[in-house]
């Protein structure tokens, strides 16, 4: 088994206010935590992995097809492969939570 504390990883800032910190990884799964600050946005994107996630703290506003879907605490969510999505914190604390991604995932380079 093996085990990642959070100690042991630094979190990366993906894009302007929004934190991912990479945790453990196996051969078909992975998990990573984002924290998406107040007013801060994931721009729209895609990728081949499955995304099923839980946000812990706070809401998030995730934009998919032009429909905007509201996730809060305890909410579960799950974004299929290659599928175009966004996420925005419209409100006033931090947006926490955790995704699952199949097959793994790397933290992403967002800035190119």
């Amino acid at each position: 088994m093996d085990v990642v504390t959070d100690e042991s990883v630094e979190a990366v800032e993906a894009v302007e206010n929004v934190f991912l910190t990479q945790g453990a990884a196996g051969e078909r799964t992975s998990i990573q935590r984002f924290v998406i600050e107040p007013g801060a946005d994931v721009p729209e994107h895609d990728h081949h992995h499955e995304q099923v996630g839980v946000v812990t703290e706070g809401t998030a506003t995730f934009v998919v097809d032009g429909e905007e879907l509201a996730v809060g605490p305890g909410d579960t969510y799950v974004i299929p492969g290659d599928e175009p999505h966004a996420a925005r914190n419209d409100g006033d604390e931090p947006v926490v939570g955790y995704d699952i991604f199949s097959p793994p995932r790397a933290n992403p380079d967002w800035q190119e």
